[in-house]
This record gives C-alpha cells, structure tokens and sequence, in this order.
C-alpha cells in the first residue's frame, strides 16, 4: 500500500512540476479552480473542451463547490478516437452524462480515503456508481487505472485517470427471465440443453429467486476438448457441479459490483467459490472472460463470458 501511495503521490509532484514555469513559482495555487488547474496543466485539453461544451466548467469553477474530479488526461481521450470525440461534442446532453460519470459532488477524497474505499462502489454526479479496486499496485476506478493522485483546487481535489469512464447502459424493464432470456438469445442452445438435463433449469426460471449467470455462449461449449459435453451430459453430478459454478444465488450482481469485487473470490450455488479479477482491461471470472455485461431479467442478470469456467 505505501508503495502505491508513494508512486502516485510522486507522479503528482511530478506533474505540478512540469505544468508549471518559474513565472508561476510565487501563484498561489489554492486560488485555482479544478477547471483552472485542468486547464492550466495542458495534459486535459479534451476535458476542458468538453467541459466549456457542456457548460459544466462553470459548475466545476464554483468556489462554493467540493468536488471530486476523476480526469482523463488527453491521452485517455485519444483512445476513444477522433470520430467519437466530434459525435460527443455534439451530443452534449450524453457528452455530459458521461463527464458527470467522472465526478463525486459534496466530498473531496483524498489518496488514502479512495485507497481505503477499494471494494466499494460510489454515486457519481449523473446518479450512477463506479467501482474502486485495486491491483496490484494500480488503483482503479472501473476498468480505469489512477495515475496522478491529489492534485488539489480551491474547490476540490483531481486524480487522473488513463481510461474514459462510460456510465452503464440504462436496461428496458425485464419482461423474462433468465431461462426465457437465454432461450430467446439463440446463443446458449447447449448451456440450456446442460440446465435441462441437470434439472436446473427450472430453478432459473423461479421469479420469486433471484440470480446471477456467467452463461458462456455455444462458442464457449465448442472449445471444450472433444468429447468433454458428452461425458458431462452423462454424468449428472459433474454436470452440475459445472453448472453450478456459473451461478451465483441471491443476488444480481452487475457490472460495477462486479467490478469492486476485482481480486476477490465470490460464492457460487453449490458453495464453490470462483476469483473476479481485472485483467489488461477485462474482467475475468477464473479462466472466462466476460464478454457483455448486465443482461437485465426479472430473476437476475446475465453476464455472457467466452468460456466454460474451470475449477480456481
């Protein structure tokens, strides 16, 4: 833990040191804004801009405000590309949902506080949450890695981040269940054929439950060795013991839980437990990675991963 404070703390020393000239040595810099210091930087060019195009760079130089700001640097930007960055320019209504996804209102958190929250999930300013992790010795916001801590303005406190967040994609209200949702899918034919035969199928299925699925596709079936679904089809305890794996019962963990619980291992139905753990930018669940997140029914969610999970 001092390892990571120390790098970060050391990258932001670093940071100030470089924005800075000797004209600037005698600026007091707890007069500044967050929106004065981004700009001032030069690393967060394509923030500002998207900020003055949303008009959120007023709400961000309110003296009066207490903000936690987690900043893409302009490198974070380019990731996306330049088509998408000219469509969210003129979208500025997603453009600002997507800017307040990076923003906590009311609390300055320092280092050690998001340190300390790393397992937990927070409200950001467009009402959805991000998840705090960590690995390793990298702090991460999502799938987003911190890379500048505790840049402070008179108005709050910045962490820079290498990864534009983007905020959860709103869910129709679920009409089916997880059974139905997979069968109308058309892409889990041999994970129903496998819940059917063990019997399970009826479980998830139950509206009063409430579950969570890692359903690997038929691809994922496909690439097991040769011969491996038959011997399964036919041993029904080793068949549910599979199953069961892919199952988490009493609880619908989404995509930001999910995230939060990066480096931790979590329960499945038959008490097995199997490792979450964020992986060069995707979440991994032992051996699968998912692939579509947060597949809305009316008994949980469904989470699509692209291969059939094997014991921790």
């Amino acid at each position: 833990m001092r390892v990571l404070v120390k790098g970060l703390l050391a990258f932001s020393l670093m940071f100030f040191l470089v924005a800075c000239d000797d004209d600037d040595d005698d600026n007091d810099r707890s007069s500044m804004s967050i929106v004065d210091v981004a700009a001032e930087a030069g690393s967060f060019t394509t923030l500002v801009t998207a900020l003055q195009a949303t008009g959120l760079d007023s709400t961000l130089a309110d003296p009066e405000g207490n903000f936690t700001v987690f900043a893409p640097s302009d490198a974070a930007f380019e990731k996306l590309g330049e088509e998408t960055i000219n469509n969210l320019l003129a979208d500025t209504d997603t453009l600002a949902d997507i800017l307040l996804y990076h923003v906590i209102v009311g609390a300055t958190i320092d280092s050690t506080a998001a340190i300390e929250s790393a397992g937990t999930t927070v409200e950001m300013a467009n009402g959805d949450n991000v998840a705090l992790s960590l690995s390793g010795s990298d702090l991460l916001v999502n799938f987003s890695t911190v890379t500048g801590l505790d840049i402070m303005a008179d108005n709050g406190i910045i962490h820079v981040i290498d990864t534009v967040l983007i905020p959860p994609t709103e869910s129709e209200e679920p009409v089916l269940n997880i059974a139905e949702t997979a069968t109308a899918n058309g892409n889990f034919t041999t994970l129903l054929t496998a819940l059917a035969v063990a019997g399970l199928d009826s479980a998830l299925a139950d509206e009063s439950a409430t579950y969570t699925v890692f359903a690997p596709t038929d691809a994922a079936f496909a690439a097991l060795p040769d011969g491996t679904i038959a011997a399964l089809l036919a041993d029904i305890d080793a068949l549910t013991a599979v199953l069961a794996r892919h199952v988490i019962s009493g609880a619908a963990v989404d995509s930001v839980t999910a995230l939060s619980l990066n480096n931790t291992e979590v329960e499945t139905l038959l008490g097995e437990n199997v490792s979450l753990q964020i992986i060069d930018g995707a979440l991994m669940v032992n051996n699968a990675k998912i692939e579509i997140f947060d597949i809305v029914t009316t008994n949980g969610i469904i989470h699509v991963i692209d291969a059939v999970i094997s014991e921790s």
